[in-house]
């Protein structure tokens, strides 16, 4: 069918457009008229070419953020919600998210409640933002959740970003090292040892270790580049599949240095998230069911719906948590004193603030330490093999 671009008023009196196929531009227009739209324009329109390994269909962590904050304003403010709705499609800067807030648009303009329109798409508004979303809903405050989601949001790709700060700056480091290493080995040093070759000069130890190591890369380099690549696409496989993923989870946690660090982000999650949800109305087991899918690692995943059981079969959550394991001693204290007092919810975002903390001195110790130690490394490294090419010309100047 053609596909034709159009542009009218909505019933509110605002700007509304779109794309959309049909039999005929009259067809449109009817389909236009019975949705109460007064039409401005209608053209045809040029189909897109479309690949699908280009299309971004994600939306990112801190665009969500966003949106829930101007959200959160336009409905304070009083605006009406398909109006709201309406204003952030035009200033979303994803041209997918613009799409999914259209269709939102589309099915709240249909009758949906705003978190069943959402629940359509959920790789992008997920069961947390959803549930709270209705939450909001239900008690009439959906205002003030959107800020909480905001704000949830924002603390988690804060947190997030710290800790890829301290994964990433040791990886490319040591991944840069080793591919200058390789390739020194496969293109400089033959040329070295084609000189010692051809002086005669005798060779020292080191000199030895790293002409075969060099002979080694040379006779093997294409073995090499699909050992690499057989090791990134297994590690991609591993986190596809369930029990590699767990392997792999828990092989994190028992890294030296880095383990703690993973370990504290994944609570600062969990905490962070438990809080946010118990705040806003929903029930111990849906958010705890919610908070599981949110840890960011399989072993404390499986802890917390391990203490969900329990908390299902009757148990408090703090005899659930100490019945589990695997939690620190401060966590199951401060949800004792909560549900003692009946502030879950404020304990545990009290909880997750200081395991943010924790986490940003954790990030900023481990920075400090690694800095000093990979640039002695990859130097001494490096210094090593240049060494070892000069060591048999400091010889053979020696015999002049």
């Amino acid at each position: 069918m053609p596909l034709f671009k159009w542009k009218g008023k909505n019933r509110y009196g605002d700007i509304v457009e779109g794309v959309r196929t049909s039999p005929s531009e009259e067809a449109l227009r009817n389909d236009l008229n019975r949705e109460q739209i007064s039409i401005l324009e209608v053209k045809r329109a040029r189909r897109e070419i479309k690949i699908p390994l280009l299309e971004t269909r994600k939306v990112k962590t801190k665009e969500l953020s966003v949106f829930s904050r101007q959200l959160s304003v336009l409905i304070d403010a009083e605006l009406p919600l398909i109006q709201s709705l309406n204003i952030l499609s035009e200033q979303a800067k994803s041209k997918y998210f613009k799409k999914v807030i259209n269709k939102v648009r589309e099915d709240v303009e249909a009758g949906s409640t705003l978190n069943q329109a959402m629940r359509r798409f959920p790789k992008v508004f997920d069961d947390l933002f959803c549930n709270m979303i209705s939450s909001g809903e239900q008690s009439g405050s959906l205002d003030i959740m959107l800020r909480r989601l905001s704000d949830f949001l924002e603390r988690i790709v804060k947190i997030r970003s710290q800790v890829r700060q301290a994964m990433i700056y040791p990886a490319a480091i040591i991944t840069f090292a080793v591919l200058v290493v390789i390739f020194m080995m496969w293109q400089v040093i033959p040329v070295f040892a084609q000189v010692f070759t051809e002086l005669g000069a005798s060779l020292p130890g080191l000199t030895v270790f790293v002409l075969n190591m060099s002979n080694f890369v040379q006779h093997n380099i294409l073995w090499i580049a699909v050992a690499v690549v057989a090791l990134v696409v297994g590690f991609r496989l591993a986190q596809k599949n369930k029990t590699g993923r767990k392997a792999l989870d828990r092989m994190k946690l028992s890294l030296p240095l880095f383990g703690t660090l993973l370990e504290k982000y994944g609570l600062s999650r969990v905490t962070r998230t438990l809080s946010t949800l118990l705040s806003g109305g929903v029930p111990m087991l849906d958010s705890l069911k919610i908070t599981s899918a949110t840890a960011g690692n399989m072993i404390i995943e499986e802890n917390i719906l391990d203490v969900r059981t329990l908390v299902a079969e009757g148990s408090s959550m703090n005899d659930a948590l100490k019945e589990v394991g695997g939690f620190p001693f401060m966590m199951t204290q401060m949800v004792g004193v909560g549900e003692a007092t009946g502030t879950l919810d404020e304990m545990l975002a009290k909880l997750a603030d200081f395991y943010d903390e924790e986490v940003d001195a954790a990030v900023k110790s481990l920075l400090s330490i690694l800095e000093p130690v990979l640039l002695i490394g990859v130097g001494g490294l490096v210094g090593s093999i240049v060494i070892s090419m000069y060591l048999p010309i400091f010889s053979l100047i020696s015999q002049l």
